[in-house]
């Protein structure tokens, strides 16, 4: 296997391949991590799985033709991030589980992060150490969680809020993110509330989300506010994926 089936830029690099391609290239650690599990990509909050996607190489593309469709087109806004040009967001829905949301969520993630790390190198800067964060709302509720039970003992609640706060300033303020499934119904209010200011900071501040959701929508004021709803709607496409779960094909 060439090393080049490890890194993501692959596809951009005219070195792919080649003998230079190896796990010391500086463009691979900066994306990877020098263990092939940091870098860029790891401090997105990527999840394992997904770490060596794109749109090429997704499981979820031949199952989702018209919703790939739409992904390429939005990954060819990604140059605006250079210009000031608003990028608008997208909401990908499915009342399925299993039919590609999230893999679609996790490659297009790692495609603005080869945008950014690429054209920044090009205009002679220093590429952001976080360009892009992808926050899995389960996770972080779960996190939430542990340290709010009764009784919980220091050496899990602590860690636990650590890792609950610093999602939550890098979900608000990092250029590009993935939400991942936002329609959280059994949430206490002071949770809901924090995802609202995550979605309210980067609505505000004109900030490119993927959203996934087995919610539409239309129905997004039934698990937050209306005005909230509203705001998420605000400048954000709307991406159906039909079809039932292809879980087993890695395509969650």
């Amino acid at each position: 296997m060439s090393h080049a089936d490890n890194c993501i830029l692959a596809a951009h690099c005219t070195l792919a391949g080649g003998e230079k391609c190896n796990a010391i290239c500086p463009s691979y650690v900066a994306i990877h991590g020098a263990d092939g599990l940091g870098g860029r990509i790891g401090a997105a909050g990527v999840p394992a799985e997904y770490r060596r996607l794109t749109l090429a190489n997704s499981p979820a593309r031949q199952a989702q033709v018209e919703a790939y469709k739409t992904a390429a087109a939005y990954v060819g806004t990604f140059a605006r991030q250079f210009t000031g040009e608003r990028i608008k967001s997208l909401y990908l829905f499915s009342t399925e589980p299993g039919t590609g949301k999230t893999t679609t969520a996790a490659a297009l993630l790692n495609e603005y992060i080869i945008r950014h790390y690429i054209g920044t190198i090009q205009r002679n800067g220093q590429p952001l150490n976080l360009p892009a964060y992808f926050l899995d709302v389960n996770a972080w509720q779960t996190d939430y969680n542990a340290f709010n039970r009764p009784r919980v003992p220091d050496h899990i609640a602590e860690p636990a809020a650590a890792r609950y706060y610093s999602a939550l300033t890098a979900a608000q303020s990092a250029p590009f993110a993935v939400l991942d499934d936002i329609g959280v119904r059994d949430a206490s209010e002071p949770f809901r509330a924090d995802l609202h200011a995550i979605i309210n900071a980067r609505v505000t501040e004109g900030l490119p989300t993927v959203y996934t959701s087995n919610v539409s929508i239309g129905e997004l004021a039934q698990v937050f506010d209306a005005r909230l709803a509203d705001r998420v709607r605000d400048l954000c496409g709307v991406v159906p994926f039909v079809g039932g779960s292809k879980r087993g094909l890695r395509a969650s």
